[in-house]
């Protein structure tokens, strides 16, 4: 009884004198990814609105964990900020100073945090890939994250609850991941400030949590974190000191421009680098003015020379087209190669200075790095003398240094003295500050001063034989156009008017690991059934199918199967597993395909080995084969402003063997994934030529493995004759002579980097929705409902010049198929085959290659 008295008087006298205990402590770590637009990822605006208080800068990228403490409805709140990763990127191609950063967050609120709040903003695309980043991003602290996570979703708008359950059932990915933070989950709106009751209601979610973990909080390790700081401390200290070298050496090689000699006022430039590290934008900024194409797709692949007057200096800038990232010289097409070594071949007699452009929102890994002297290899070692590192997107930096991000990837630093200590830093969203670029032209003018040779030397032999391949491929390209051009006509001649209606159609998908087949697949059934992970070439090849896989669906009657065979990598030999598991192929789509798929990546080189795996696979099935096989080529966006058959020819001897050995059927088909069903539509008209072709015959059981069958009726032996007819006259088609053809039309299109993140920080990437995958497998299954099913087909359409470079089809052409083409059962025209006809864009045609920027451009490979 003493006691509850004592402790009642304590607690009245507490009242009375306006004291109070101390308020609740609430200690949180905020992570997450960047969105795919590069713009916030609301991590800091999530904090900004949970302490009430402008605390965050948002204004800049977060690029250091940043720790505020505030006092919020009766609670001591702590919040650490931390910098975000790609969504799309795995753990190591995270910057190491982001990663550094990120584990160090814990150790800024000890004893250590109580939850983490993971945040997504409403409406961002959350496929597996998203997840697995998640996943290895985590793993910066040890176990047990998930059980003290909360997934924040963010939103700028009203938006209620009952809509987010429908956003987060868009996505099973993001599904599987709530349940692994037991389904715990809060909607903020960062806009509303005034609404309070949202922030009380995260809290009483936090405390929940705490209760439910027993009190405690997430356990740090004192030990790593002062291990960590030492670390930080001794690389700054490293900065510092590389910091000075440089300045010690401008000032050097100043002397030697103030001594005497005189800078050149004409000065050369070539930029080198990888896809999406914004070096046409970085050219753009150089030259102050839009010299070259920049979008969130790849917009050079060919060389772009321009010149403008910069501070007081003439400038040429030739801009090259850039290799897949981290992917090796041996991973990148022919044409590609050659248009890069002809870059220093436009700026006779050689340019002063090679500008290879690292973009810093990515790590510099070892396969970067080796990627980068794989394609500098295409180029003398005399190059890096003449070589500066321009790094773009210094947005990314932050309150970090340049000289802190060398420091901290070792990979960096070995590039960057193999240049000489030559390095620059570019933001090319801030294009008002004209001190960056008269500082990189001050750079190279003393790289220029401190050089024996004034210039990189271009071989000017070399360059006349590149110019000679050029005219000879270009001849060899026109003959495989105008020879698909014949056939074509030829065909659509002989079977005018028949029909072959398909109430079936069954095809097998063959290909090298990384080709594209399950999105091919996918984009066939218009649905995500094939496992593709089709967002960053990083993850794929960590799984993959060692077996046949099949899918189907039915559009409007029309049963459509597809059977992906497995993969195999490119400098392989063809397993007796993988030979066994085509035969199967056969047989799951029984009673045979109607279609052989060879699909070959355009992004990537068609070798020998390659030709000779498609043979050796097709082989069991004899020559008879080879009328139900047409070329597919994947990732048609690679092309750009180049045909097909520019690529087929520069590509080699093996890629012309494969296409004159399916009877010059080949079609492209582009990665983007929001095309309203055109370019499905013309893979499906591709193929119904075909079977209309193979007369509405299938490859079956009864002539596989070479089988010759014994013909049972007169009609039989006739269709047999007249098919080896057909062949007989195609393949004399083939070796007729030349004569004059339309010019092929080429796309205007370029990649499709949807799920790039936009290195220039210029434009927004584009982002899809279910509705348009809906949408366009409706328009598909209309088609096949009108085309295939109930009407006469035809071979080809005279508005596409080639009958194989599907991607050029014109907005013209589209809408005459709308006007035209689509009829039903008494040939009355079906108008509402295209209701938003009026709404829907097009991409603009390019005939003969004809260039809208305002740039240069060398007739070159």
């Amino acid at each position: 009884m003493l006691y509850i008295y004592i402790c009642t008087y304590v607690k009245n006298i507490v009242s009375l004198t306006g004291q109070s205990h101390q308020p609740p402590e609430l200690r949180i770590v905020l992570i997450g990814g960047r969105e795919l637009t590069g713009s916030s990822s609301n991590k800091s605006a999530s904090g900004n609105i949970i302490l009430g208080h402008s605390v965050f800068e948002t204004n800049r990228r977060t690029a250091e964990s940043v720790v505020r403490q505030q006092e919020v409805h009766g609670r001591q709140v702590t919040v650490v900020d931390t910098p975000g990763w790609w969504w799309h990127y795995p753990r190591e191609n995270t910057p190491q100073l982001d990663q550094m950063e990120i584990k160090y967050s814990v150790h800024l609120c000890p004893p250590g945090p109580h939850t983490f709040l993971l945040v997504i903003p409403v409406g961002l695309i959350f496929p597996e890939i998203f997840k697995q980043s998640l996943e290895e991003h985590l793993q910066l602290f040890h176990e047990g994250v998930f059980q003290r996570t909360i997934v924040l979703f963010t939103v700028d708008y009203p938006f209620s609850e009952k809509s987010l359950e429908y956003e987060i059932s868009e996505w099973p990915a993001l599904q599987r991941l709530l349940q692994q933070c037991g389904n715990r989950k809060h909607l903020l709106n960062i806009s509303n400030r005034e609404d309070s009751t949202q922030v009380i209601k995260l809290f009483k979610k936090i405390e929940a949590l705490v209760a439910k973990n027993g009190g405690s909080h997430y356990s740090i390790d004192s030990a790593e974190g002062n291990a960590l700081r030492e670390k930080m401390a001794t690389m700054v200290e490293r900065a510092s000191k590389r910091f000075a070298e440089v300045q010690t050496k401008r000032r050097e090689l100043k002397a030697l421009i103030e001594g005497g000699k005189t800078p050149p006022t004409h000065l050369r430039i070539v930029m080198v680098g990888a896809q999406w590290s914004a070096k046409s934008s970085a050219g753009n900024t150089i030259l102050r003015k839009k010299a070259f194409a920049v979008s969130h797709r790849r917009t050079t692949e060919f060389c772009e020379i321009s010149h403008n007057t910069v501070v007081r200096r003439q400038l040429t800038v030739v801009d090259s087209p850039g290799w897949y990232y981290n992917n090796t010289l041996q991973d990148m097409c022919e044409m590609d190669k050659l248009e890069i070594e002809n870059s220093m071949h436009l700026c006779p007699p050689g340019p002063h200075a090679v500008l290879l452009v690292v973009g810093l929102s990515s790590a510099f890994n070892a396969s970067y790095l080796r990627a980068v002297r794989e394609h500098m290899s295409l180029f003398t070692d005399e190059v890096w003398k003449h070589t500066v590192v321009l790094f773009t997107r210094g947005d990314w930096l932050g309150v970090k240094t340049v000289e802190e991000r060398i420091e901290s990837e070792k990979d960096l630093q070995w590039l960057v003295e193999r240049c000489g200590n030559m390095y620059h830093v570019l933001d090319n969203t801030n294009r008002c500050d004209d001190t960056q670029v008269t500082e990189l032209l001050e750079k190279i003018e003393e790289m220029w001063a401190g050089n024996k040779d004034p210039h990189y030397e271009s071989d000017l032999g070399r360059a006349e034989q590149m110019e000679a391949r050029k005219e000879a491929e270009g001849n060899v390209a026109k003959r495989i156009r105008q020879t698909a051009q014949r056939q074509e006509r030829i065909l659509k001649e002989l079977f005018r008017g028949e029909r072959q209606p398909i109430t079936d159609m069954r095809v097998v998908l063959v290909g090298r690991k990384e080709s594209g087949k399950s999105m091919v697949g996918n984009r066939i059934l218009f649905d995500d059934l094939f496992d593709s992970a089709w967002m960053k070439k990083e993850f794929q090849g960590q799984r993959g199918n060692t077996v046949c896989v099949k899918h189907e669906r039915n559009a409007y009657g029309v049963n459509i199967s597809v059977v992906e065979t497995p993969g195999w990598f490119a400098d392989e030999m063809i397993s007796d597993r993988l030979k066994s598991e085509v035969l199967r192929s056969i047989s799951m789509c029984a009673p045979g395909p109607h279609a052989f798929l060879l699909v070959v990546p355009i992004s990537k080189p068609f070798t020998e080995n390659e030709y000779r795996a498609m043979l050796e696979l097709l082989m069991p099935f004899g020559e008879r084969v080879w009328r139900h096989c047409m070329v597919l080529f994947t990732w048609a966006d690679w092309l750009n402003n180049r045909s097909i058959e520019e690529h087929i020819t520069t590509e080699g001897k093996a890629l012309q063997r494969l296409v004159e050995k399916c009877g010059y059927r080949y079609h492209t088909l582009s990665g983007s994934r929001f095309g309203y069903g055109f370019p499905a539509m013309e893979v499906f008209q591709k193929m119904t030529d075909m079977i209309t072709r193979n007369k509405g015959h299938h490859f079956g059981a009864e002539n596989k493995l070479g089988k010759k069958q014994k013909p049972t009726l007169t009609w039989q032996e006739w269709n047999r004759r007249e098919q080896e007819l057909i062949d007989r006259m195609l393949k004399a088609l083939a070796q007729e002579p030349e004569e004059p053809t339309v010019p092929s039309m080429k796309m205007t299109a370029s990649f499709d980097g949807a799920f790039i993140p936009s290195m220039s920080g210029d434009v927004h990437s584009e982002v899809g929705s279910t509705y348009c995958n809906h949408r366009a497998h409706a328009r598909v299954a209309e088609w096949l409902s009108l085309r295939v099913g109930n009407s006469d087909v035809t071979f080809g359409n005279s508005d596409v010049t080639s009958g194989v470079d599907s991607m050029s089809a014109s907005a013209s052409h589209v809408e005459k198929m709308d006007e035209g083409l689509l009829t039903d059962d008494n040939h009355h025209p079906v108008a509402t085959f295209f209701p938003e006809k009026d709404k829907m864009k097009f991409d603009a045609v390019r005939i003969g290659g004809v260039h809208t920027v305002e740039t240069q451009r060398r007739h070159s490979f």
